[in-house]
């Protein structure tokens, strides 16, 4: 009697499955199944497929399932049998005749297990390499590095970083307008929809929690005595920066936003300004001597900072006139699909280098520190704060919506998320994290490129999670240092304008500085107590950008898991079969580079 025998092994279950007696039947017309005619899953990367649709074949496929199933597949008999009037077909009996389940530690596996996960190891290596080094070097001598000693260790990460900071304007653009023209109107407003409910809630989800924490906490007991002041601070109007979001949005000039930001500047007064009847120029100006803000002159500047949000409303506008264009729009829509393609495989090529990078970043900004004790004598109680709830709102409020909202647990994507996670801990730049933060998505979670290119670059511009904590804590901390009691009104005041603020923040590093002052402006406090809190800054500055990546990442996986059956219409074309696009391109880049 002819066996056929299927063998399909996997660690750590081994599956044996034997189909035998196979005989024709002589006679009966009919067709008959003794157990199902659909799938039978084996194991989490097998399915053996009866069809006896046509009565003759029997097909075997390969597809993902659970383990659940194949473990159930183990103990599980089928009994098929079918015949035809024109051509008896075989009956198959198909029985898991021996099931063998096998632990296997053997160096393969192990070896095979680092391979798997040799980037992150390499990239946390490299974060750990950082510190020890920086702070070996920070102590072999007695007299403090300068500036640029400081220069000379971190030169490699600054590499590293010009490198990934040149793929944003291609990256986002590019994605942008692929994503958003390769969706039909209707889907894309969904899509964009959902990523700006999830924003706007996980902002004011952040705010509240950095005013509660603040508040019962009360960091800034006491008075500014022992904390010392650091920097300076510019002479801001609100209502100019609130105009200036607007204004940025909508970019006179593309090449020039690939550069500068427009902000809006007003000038100080000067004593030759204050000449009275006996020529007599003032010395010294108070306050009290000086005009109202709103007659100050106005000035308009141009910063050197990329001005993301024109670029990202170009071409979302772009993108949405190629959607609507179809065929005639198809040429362009495949140029910067192929633009998108072509920043991806750079990304991943840049991907196995960011360990060194990091390590150099990491070490420069050791030796920069000025004095430990800032973080826990002067400034410690508000550093603390912050931190505790940037990660409270990070690896607690953020997850649980996730699982709420997608019935999934988060561990894992927040694993495969851990390269963009410590990329933007170095570089402290949301945007420059970005070609990072879509090879993690889309290779790693799996997630839908036309999902991730859709709202990651919307995310990095206007989803600031931590910032607005930050800002929302910073604002009461200075606060209860100067003895002001703040009132409900006030707090809710703080909490508004701390979500415009992360709103409008751009996405590099300290950037929420300048949108501190509208925040501190709420309450009645100059723009000179900004200097209480700049001297622990640059490392919140971190800190919250890690978690605005964060934020940015498991919106993408949301907004993904929300929208899957309007993908899966999508990829039906006419014909009914379906068209369902992969990251390719990526991965292949990814695999070449570990050989």
């Amino acid at each position: 009697m002819p066996t056929l025998t299927f063998l399909h092994a996997c660690t750590p279950l081994r599956f044996s499955l034997s189909l035998c007696q196979v005989e024709r039947p002589r006679r009966g017309p009919h067709c008959s199944a003794a157990a199902h005619t659909g799938r039978k899953y084996l194991s989490s990367q097998q399915t053996v497929v009866w069809s006896p649709s046509d009565g003759r074949t029997i097909t075997t496929t390969t597809t993902a399932a659970p383990a659940a199933a194949a473990a159930a597949a183990a103990t599980t008999t089928t009994t098929a049998t079918a015949t035809s009037s024109s051509s008896p077909p075989p009956v198959v009996v198909a029985s898991a005749s021996s099931t063998t389940t096998t632990m296997s530690c053997n160096p393969k596996t192990i070896k095979d297990a680092i391979n798997a996960n040799l980037l992150p190891i390499l990239t946390v290596s490299g974060v750990t390499g950082g510190v020890v080094l920086g702070l070996i070097l920070r102590y072999s001598r007695d007299e403090p590095w300068t500036k640029r000693e400081v220069m000379y260790v971190g030169y490699v990460g600054e590499l590293f970083l010009r490198a990934l900071k040149a793929l944003i304007i291609p990256l986002i653009v590019s994605s942008l307008v692929s994503a958003i023209g390769s969706l039909d109107l209707s889907l894309s407003k969904k899509i964009g929809l959902r990523a700006v409910c999830y924003y706007l809630t996980t902002t004011v989800l952040a705010v509240v929690l950095g005013i509660i924490l603040v508040v019962s906490i009360h960091p800034g007991k006491g008075s500014d005595e022992g904390i010392t002041k650091a920097g300076e601070a510019r002479s801001v109007y609100t209502p100019d920066l609130l105009m200036d979001l607007p204004r940025n949005f909508f970019p006179p000039n593309l090449i020039q936003a690939c550069f500068e930001t427009h902000k809006t500047v007003i000038v100080e007064p000067k004593p030759e300004d204050f000449v009275n009847d006996t020529q007599v120029v003032p010395q010294n100006l108070t306050d009290e001597d000086l005009p109202p803000k709103s007659e100050w002159d106005i000035k308009h500047e141009h910063a050197r900072a990329m001005n993301i949000m024109g670029l990202v409303s170009f071409a979302t506008f772009l993108g949405l006139a190629l959607s609507t264009l179809d065929a005639k729009g198809k040429p362009l829509l495949d140029f910067f699909q192929s633009l998108s393609d072509a920043s991806m495989v750079i990304t991943s090529w840049l991907i196995w280098i960011s360990p060194v990078g990091i390590l150099f970043l990491v070490a420069s900004m050791m030796i920069e520190m000025e004095d430990f004790s800032v973080m826990l004598g002067q400034l410690g109680m508000y550093f603390g704060t912050v931190v505790l709830g940037i990660f409270i709102h990070g690896f607690i409020v953020l997850p649980t919506l996730y699982t709420v909202f997608t019935r999934k647990l988060p561990f894992r994507f927040l694993a495969n998320m851990s390269q963009a996670y410590i990329t933007a801990f170095a570089t402290a730049s949301s945007s420059g994290t970005l070609p990072v933060t879509f090879q993690c998505l889309e290779e790693k979670n799996k997630i839908d490129m036309r999902v991730t290119r859709f709202v990651i670059p919307i995310g990095a511009t206007i989803n600031m999670d931590g910032t607005a904590l930050y800002e929302a804590v910073a604002a009461i901390f200075i606060a209860q240092v100067r003895g002001l009691a703040l009132s409900i009104g006030q707090v809710v005041a703080i909490s508004i304008t701390a979500t415009a603020a992360a709103i409008g923040a751009a996405g590099i590093p300290q950037a929420g500085l300048v949108t501190m002052v509208m925040v501190l402006d709420v309450v009645g406090l100059p723009a000179e107590d900004m200097t209480l809190i700049i001297a622990v800054d640059w490392l919140l500055d971190r800190f919250r950008t890690m978690i605005n990546v964060l934020g940015d990442s498991i919106g993408a996986g949301l907004v993904y898991e929300l929208s899957k059956k309007e993908l899966e219409k999508l990829n039906i074309n006419a014909n009914g079969d379906v068209e369902r696009p992969s990251n390719e391109i990526g991965m292949d880049a990814v695999e070449s580079s570990k050989m």
